[in-house]
């Protein structure tokens, strides 16, 4: 039997960092993973693949709306091949896990391929390719998230499908029918719609993204109703049934009229599930709560002590990033140093174009913990580079301390934002205020100016180019 100072289960982002960063740290690792490719949900049916669609969808519409304007004329039709399209996003996530492969090799970590359960605090079986019983001294559990259903609806997986079916179509849908306004829904309702589907949204809450501060749903939504989706929001989902090739969805609306969809295909993006089956956690003494969430304290160690958790499986927003930071943390706890997480910073995206990026508190949060705080607020319409690219919508938004001055929260919707909000991220780990963004300077022309001009706003109303 293999002895390891630390075992993984699950090599999402979550997992395989976690590896990566005690193997670092001088741990004899060994990572188990029940698929024959590393990289969990994240690289192979979620993060990785729906962004490679979402960037050639999005270079698809903007040759077939846009090049004109820029003085490209393309003779003839223009048209999709989604074949070959996912064929190239089956490749980039190939690509990406192949990766993963050649990072455990070279930190010396040993993959088991097959299903980790617990057999006790101290050894786990493995059933599957590499079958056998592994000891560890410590346990890290990194299996991730699901994605989850409503009870009356039953998935055929053809008609009535969820992301990972969603992300391999064999035809565009006709009429795509989305059950659920967050990320994912969004996102890949926009793929569709870029290359011709009807796209119809129904989110039971009164607005989408809307754990999101209210006006980027609000400009998101606006982007959305521009493209011709149909975006039906206070919508409780009452059936879903398929006939044939045909997708019949009931659902009520806030005045408690029954209203009826009909598409060819119907999404289920209502958000997703810890996933620990055949995990055998109890055999190991770990604690499961009602949500079926692992239990951990503060520093993500189990009711067992010497096994720990990550990721989608414990409480928390379900983010790769937040799974990459905590396996981190974990290592280190493990080596004796004193890791830091602030989850009030761990910034939250929404790939659509405009891009949506949000990292600390929200206008609801600061006006519901009567947190006196001032807004500063920017459009990017008004940035030189913004009309350049001809990507102007969307906005910056900064909120600080009404008597410090420090930033609580940015949100922002507009191209490049995914990136632009690491500049939010550092400045609000160092404790920044809205003055001192204002105040370093920023290249111009560029979207990040917009950042700027809003903590300008955010200072003394003081913004330059509004």
């Amino acid at each position: 039997m293999n002895s390891y100072d630390v075992a993984i289960i699950g090599s999402g982002p979550g997992g395989y960092v976690a590896a990566i960063r005690c193997a670092q740290l001088g741990m004899k690792t060994a990572l188990i993973e029940k698929y024959s490719t590393l990289g969990g949900t994240c690289l192979n049916v979620g993060c990785i693949p729906s962004k490679a669609l979402l960037s050639s969808s999005h270079h698809y519409e903007e040759a077939t709306k846009h090049f004109a304007d820029h003085g490209i004329e393309i003779p003839g039709e223009i048209k999709v091949n989604l074949e070959k399209m996912i064929a190239r996003k089956q490749a980039v996530v190939d690509q990406t896990t192949g990766g993963i492969d050649f990072l455990m090799k070279k930190n010396n970590i040993d993959v088991y391929e097959g299903v980790g359960a617990f057999k006790d605090a101290t050894h786990i079986t493995i059933e599957g390719k590499d079958a056998g019983e592994i000891e560890a001294k410590y346990s890290i559990i990194a299996t991730g998230s699901k994605p989850s259903n409503l009870p009356f609806i039953s998935l055929d997986k053809e008609r009535i499908i969820t992301s990972t079916e969603a992300l391999k179509l064999k035809e565009v849908p006709k009429h795509l029918m989305i059950i659920g306004g967050g990320v994912i829904g969004l996102e890949l309702g926009q793929v569709y719609r870029r290359l011709g589907a009807e796209v119809t949204v129904i989110e039971y809450m009164d607005r989408i993204i809307p754990t999101m501060d209210a006006g980027l749903s609000k400009e998101l939504n606006k982007v959305f109703k521009k493209a011709k989706c149909k975006m039906m929001v206070s919508h409780k989902v009452q059936s879903v049934e398929r006939n044939g090739d045909e997708v019949v969805v009931n659902a009520e609306n806030k005045k408690g009229e029954l209203v009826e969809f009909k598409g060819d295909y119907c999404l289920v993006s209502v958000g997703r599930r810890p996933y620990t089956d055949g995990l055998n956690a109890e055999a190991a003494g770990v604690k499961i709560n009602d949500r079926g969430q692992v239990e951990v304290n503060e520093h993500l160690q189990t009711s067992a002590p010497n096994i720990y958790a990550i990721g989608d499986v414990v409480r928390g927003a379900m983010l790769a990033h937040k799974a990459e930071e905590e396996g981190v943390f974990v290592a280190e706890t493990l080596a004796g140093q004193k890791p830091h997480i602030d989850y009030n910073l761990i910034p939250g995206v929404v790939y659509t174009w405009p891009e949506v990026a949000a990292v600390g508190k929200t206008e609801e949060e600061l006006k519901e913990a009567g947190t006196a705080y001032k807004v500063g607020q920017f459009p990017f319409r008004a940035l030189g580079r913004a009309r350049a690219s001809g990507d102007i919508d969307g906005f910056v938004k900064i909120l600080a301390d009404k008597t410090t001055d420090e930033v609580l929260g940015v949100h922002m919707i507009g191209a490049r934002c995914a990136d632009l909000i690491a500049e939010a991220v550092t400045a609000m780990e160092f404790r920044a205020s809205a003055e001192d963004i204002s105040r370093y300077s920023h290249a111009h022309p560029t979207f990040a100016e917009a950042v700027k001009e809003a903590a300008l706003a955010a200072t003394d109303d003081r913004a330059l180019h509004v």
